[in-house]
């Protein structure tokens, strides 16, 4: 049974590593993609390309999840949401053939966003249904959306400085690929028979849920942030071209990646007071800090110090939620979580945007560094009253 738990967490980390990968591939080269697809230059454009995919993930998520209770099945919505998105993809990449507008280009980034967040979310729960502890299972994720990211922006820039529609096919391949693997893993969804407005009532009735979903929220703010206005931020000030931004985006996703193992393990023995908000106040001041630095080799490297602190955080606040909820719970629980994270992105886009297009860059990074600052510093006593009461160190065993 372990072994195969074992088997099963690596192919569904590739799942979750795949997702990433096949968004993150359009980062670096954004500027002159949604100028491909029919927008004009700048931060704006970009901004609602990134918002109109993620506005699908905030209404989807927990669709999927109450889904998947209910049947009792997860595998196959996996498989579903991941064609579906490849498909998304494919269609997006015709559009300037067809004559059609960017107004068409958002309508099909929302499809899309809503099929993908199936195949992201419901990815991560069937991690949850795993045995073998809830740090390193989360862990796996953290491992997986980390390493996804890191190769996705490398990769990303290098297609993109080929040809801009270059990573639209790449992520379509990659998708679809995510569907084949998760195909392969049987469903161990605890079931429960648990209808949509269950997300409302599970939070309702465990407002502890609250602590996570908030860290939630502020972790992946910063990530959409890094996403739009780290892309044009190292192009704009440092004159980087879409190789060199993607560079620059994996000098943070790449020990974001590598040390979520780890430090989720890590969180499963310790706690995760520590790694929530001493981890928290870290990532703040470090997002800070690259947004004041003189010189693109600073910035690059500050970017570094940004991703072990991210690595630090995210696998804890994400182990929190399985802490909380009960097995048959999970799905709901966990697409709550990416209601509140997505939710999270479209803020870190709009934020990001809006005050690095109104105020400049360095307003920008102090007020996302700020908010990482001030959710650890508000929330210091509800995460150790949490930790204490519900998340007291366990023994688990190798797996």
């Amino acid at each position: 049974m372990e072994s195969g738990s074992r088997t099963d967490r690596r192919r569904l980390a590739v799942v979750v590593w795949a997702v990433l990968v096949s968004q993150v591939l359009f980062y670096p080269g954004l500027d002159a993609l949604v100028v491909a697809l029919g927008a004009p230059r700048g931060i704006s454009a970009g901004m609602w390309f990134l918002v109109a995919e993620f506005a699908a993930f905030v209404s989807f998520a927990a669709v999927w999840g109450a889904a998947s209770d209910s049947l009792g099945r997860r595998t196959p919505l996996v498989v579903f949401g991941a064609f579906g998105g490849a498909a998304s993809y494919l269609l997006l990449a015709v559009v300037p053939t067809l004559g059609l507008g960017f107004e068409a280009v958002l309508v099909i980034r929302v499809i899309g966003g809503a099929l993908t967040i199936g195949a992201f979310s419901l990815g991560i729960t069937m991690l949850m249904d795993l045995s073998g502890g809830h740090g390193r299972n989360m862990g796996a994720a953290g491992i997986a959306i980390g390493l996804g990211a890191a190769v996705g922006s490398v990769t990303g820039g290098q297609l993109a400085a080929i040809d801009p529609f270059a990573p639209v096919y790449a992520g379509a391949v990659v998708l679809a690929g995510a569907g084949l693997v998760a195909a392969t893993v049987p469903d161990r969804a605890a079931g429960g028979g648990v209808a949509l407005r269950a997300v409302i009532g599970t939070l309702r009735d465990r407002p502890a849920l609250r602590v996570p979903y908030a860290f939630g929220f502020i972790d992946r703010l910063t990530a959409g942030f890094f996403s739009l206005v780290g892309v044009y931020y190292f192009g704009d000030v440092f004159g980087l071209d879409a190789a060199g931004i993607g560079i620059a985006l994996a000098m943070f996703f790449l020990p974001f990646a590598l040390l979520q193992y780890p430090l989720g393990t890590l969180s499963d023995r310790i706690g995760r007071f520590v790694p929530v908000i001493i981890g928290s106040v870290c990532y703040g001041v470090a997002i800070i800090a690259v947004g004041v630095a003189p010189v693109v080799e600073l910035a690059m490297g500050l970017m570094i110090l940004v991703g072990v602190c991210g690595a630090l955080v995210a696998p804890a606040t994400m182990a929190l939620v399985t802490d909380i909820v009960p097995a048959a719970e999970r799905g709901v629980a966990m697409g709550g979580f990416n209601v509140f994270g997505s939710l999270g992105f479209l803020s870190g886009f709009l934020i990001g945007g809006l005050v690095a297009e109104t105020y400049g860059y360095l307003a920008a990074f102090l007020v996302v560094g700020g908010l990482e600052i001030l959710i650890a510093i508000g929330a210091l006593r509800a995460v150790r009253q949490l930790t204490v009461a519900d998340t007291t160190p366990k023994n688990t065993p190798a797996d």
